[in-house]
This record gives structure tokens, sequence and C-alpha cells, in this order.
């Protein structure tokens, strides 16, 4: 896997034009011709400053309003025989959209904002120097689709994952713990979910990885996507894929000449889910030992996991390590900006679910010994809760493309076949699409269902019973 530097990208190190959009009746071309620069405005020594824009509001809501407001990019420039494509996000459907278009010949950059490593919503915690270990995102998933499983007997042979064999069922309020009758195999990162996400890519060749990088700025120029981070230009591309969701993938659309693509983002939903990762010294009383459990009839927790089982087996003696999700309910009326929690709201909702897993295993309030180590953290735009059923969303005239799990589904397995659609429909776009390029379109104008499940996801293939209408079924693996 090759690193990738943040400004090699641009042309004679030159900035992208900064254009106010004003409304027009007939869309924008860009094309190779040349722009008019920005208006410019004095300053008090008598030089002169380019004039910025006014910041839009940071609510989805304004981000959404004003995205209607712009004109549709339609680019005319010839297609390039060897384009190369920005990636926007690298959880599994933006690594797997990567690797797609690598076994197509074409090349891409990932921008991925985590500062430990890839994997989006596929997060491993490694807590030194007690070597707690925690899965606080994406638990397990399962396989359905063969495209897929293929995929998985690959990573299987690498060891990139194994099958999770410990027991899973649900636990009801007062410690009713029943394990699932049958299910089929379930999968986990061999050492860890985010690792996953890092030896997807160990063999790529065409894929440039740019991490940690924030992209917050989308422009359309000469023939072009010119991507920044905060003013730094990260690179020029002939594509674009939008591969999380989000407020910050709103902000992104809200000003980036995508009108069709801002639109559809607009009809997802979305809510969020709180993480608890504890450590205790000693086991906790379970009614039998499991290694996971969807939690039912208890309002501030949805899913409990050993995840000293899950790595270590059964039979270790050394810290034990859970990891607790909340309901969506409790995620929604404790939800914070995620980016700045404050102290007491964390407190909180750490009270809240620990005294929710004394409910779930049956035990007095505050008899439960003290984890520790604990750590909370909000995963604000992690679930969503309606789909449009499709693989992916492609705009051909802006050569920009959506991919992510909310698109067919609520998995892993979803987020896969969703990016290994948009990199073979972008793949076919560069290679067929000169003449007609209407005939990629896909997904602009597809409407939304509701979407059902656990709290932390969809698991196709485990028999268990969804979520209730008091507490949504929503998803939290990538």
């Amino acid at each position: 896997m090759m690193l990738s530097s943040s400004s090699s990208f641009f042309l004679n190190s030159k900035k992208p034009l900064n254009l106010p959009i004003k409304p027009r009746k007939t869309p924008i071309l860009y094309q190779n011709a040349p722009q008019q620069p920005p208006r410019k405005k004095p300053n008090m020594d008598g030089t002169t400053k380019y004039r910025r824009r006014s910041s839009y509001g940071t609510s989805r809501k304004s981000i959404l309003k004003k995205s209607f407001n712009q004109e549709q990019v339609n680019f005319t420039a010839p297609l390039p025989d060897d384009p190369l494509v920005a990636i926007i996000g690298g959880g599994m459907s933006g690594l797997l959209c990567a690797l797609s278009l690598e076994k197509r010949g074409f090349r891409s950059t990932v921008f991925d904002t985590g500062v430990h490593g890839l994997g989006g919503r596929m997060g491993t915690r490694l807590i030194e120097p007690h070597h707690l270990l925690f899965d606080h995102a994406a638990q397990f998933f399962t396989v359905t689709d063969p495209k897929f499983g293929q995929l998985v007997s690959g990573w299987l042979e690498k060891g990139f994952v194994r099958e999770w064999e410990g027991t899973i069922g649900e636990i009801k309020a007062g410690g009713r713990f029943t394990t699932f009758p049958s299910s089929p195999p379930r999968y986990v990162g061999a050492n860890g979910m985010r690792p996953l996400a890092d030896s997807i890519l160990h063999q790529a060749t065409k894929v440039d990885v740019v991490r940690p990088c924030w992209i917050s700025k989308l422009e359309p120029f000469n023939g072009k996507w010119y991507l920044s981070e905060n003013g730094k230009p990260r690179g020029e591309f002939d594509a674009i894929v939008i591969a999380h969701n989000g407020k910050c993938a709103n902000r992104l659309l809200s000003t980036s000449g995508l009108p069709l693509i801002a639109k559809q983002m607009k009809s997802l939903n979305l809510s969020s889910i709180w993480a608890l990762m504890a450590a205790f010294e000693e086991p906790l009383p379970t009614p039998i030992p499991f290694g996971g459990a969807f939690v039912k009839g208890v309002y501030s927790v949805s899913w409990m996991a050993n995840n000293t089982e899950k790595f270590l087996g059964s039979e270790n003696k050394g810290p034990h390590c859970w990891t607790f999700f909340s309901s969506a309910a409790y995620a929604k009326r404790n939800k914070v900006p995620q980016e700045n929690i404050p102290n007491v709201t964390a407190e909180r909702v750490k009270a809240g679910m620990l005294e929710g897993v004394e409910i779930a295993l049956g035990q007095p309030i505050g008899s439960i010994q003290k984890p520790f180590y604990s750590r909370v953290q909000l995963w604000g735009a992690a679930l969503p809760t309606n789909t449009p059923g499709i693989p992916c969303i492609f705009d051909p005239f802006g050569r920009a493309g959506i991919c992510g799990d909310w698109l067919l589904g609520s998995s892993i397995e979803s987020a896969a076949l969703s990016g290994i659609a948009l990199g073979d429909q972008i793949a076919d776009y560069f290679q067929n699409g000169k003449d007609c390029p209407d005939e990629f379109a896909i997904g602009l104008e597809k409407e939304f269902q509701p979407l059902e499940g656990h709290d932390i996801g969809q698991f196709p293939g485990l028999e268990s019973e969804p979520s209730t209408k008091e507490s949504p079924a929503y998803q939290l693996a990538a």
C-alpha cells in the first residue's frame, strides 16, 4: 500500500479558483476553458484579498436547504484515458470501491479521518499499558451474498478474519438469557475489526491512502474535481466518491454543484448510538458465559459483548473487557455534538448504561463491581433508519457517486457490496460513457423505505427478533 503526499496532485501547485455560484436557468458547463478570477476587495493597507463567501450554518437542515440552490455540474471535458478517483471515507464501502476500481485497472486515492487507522465504523481500541482490547463499533458480520462470501473466503485464507464461535443470544431484563437455536457463521477481524480494514489494502498497488485527513471542500474546475482540507490543497481528480454520510457529507455536498446527489442524501435519516468500553477485574455475573447478547426490555442498553472471550477465549483469567451499546432511544435523549462531549454528559451516560447492564443481568442497582477502566463514545451518524435499496448512487454528469451500507441494507455485507457496485459503475462509465453518459446514472431518483433490524445492525440469517417500535431498529455495523 502506497502513501500519498497531500499536495502533489495539483498542476503547477495552483489552487483552483473559488467562484461564487449564481442562479442560472441552464446547467453550468465545466470544461477546459479559462474562468474569471474571484472578486477582490481592498484591505486596509491598500492591498487586495479574495472576497470570502459567507459560511453556511452547521445544522444538517440548514446545509441541506442551501444545497438545492446550486446549479448542477455538467462536465464536458473528454473522459481521460487514465482517470484518478478520489474516495472520501475509508470504511468498508470506500475500501471495497477502491479495490473494485483497481481490479478494473483504475487508480484511486482514499481520504480518511482516522487517526489510529482506516475502517470508519469498524473500530477497535487498544488501551495500554493493560493491553485492553475493545471492538467498539461493528461487532461481527454474517454472509448471505455469494459475491461477498467469495471475498470473505479469501480473507479467511489470509488470516484477516476468523469465525466467532462464542455463544450469541438475547438477554431480557432480569437475566433471562436465550441462545439463538441456529445461526449462520459469524465473522470477526482476527485481531479486531479495525485491523481488518488496514489488511484489505495490503496488496493494493493502485490505491493511495491519505490520513488523517478531513476533506472540507469540493470544487469543480477545468474538467476536474479539486479537493481541499481547510484551505490546504489535497489534489485534483477525474471523479469523486462520497463513502460516508451524516452532517459532514451534507456539508461537502451543499456547495459542490451536485444537487441530485444532495437530494438523495437529504432523504437519508440517521440515528445515534452510545458505546461504552469497560474493563473489570472480575467476570460479570452473567446467567451463563456468553460472547454477545442483544438486550431486550432495557431502555439504556441494546447490546453487550465480551471482548475478552472474543479475542482470547473463555479460559482467559486476565481483565474482562466489555463493549456495551445504548439503545437508539437512549442515545437520542442524550445526544450532544460527538466532537465535544461534555464531561457531565459522559458521566451521566456511563452511569445510566452501567445501571442498564445491572437490570439486564438481574442484579441489584449498584451491586456490580466498578470498572477500573471505562470510556464512552458517541456514534452520532452511525445508524440509517431508511434505505433506497439500491447498490450505489452515481451522477455521470457531475462524475460523482455515493456508496455505503445504508444504500442496500444495514450491515458490513451491504457496505462491501455497495462499494464494489460503485467501483464497477465508475469503471464502466470511464470505459464506455463517452457518447451516452446519461445511461450510467443510477439511484438519483430512488425513493427510500424504512429499514428494520437491531439497534446495532442487520445480521442476515441470524434468528432473532427485531427491535420494538419503542426502540427502533438501526445499524451500527458499517
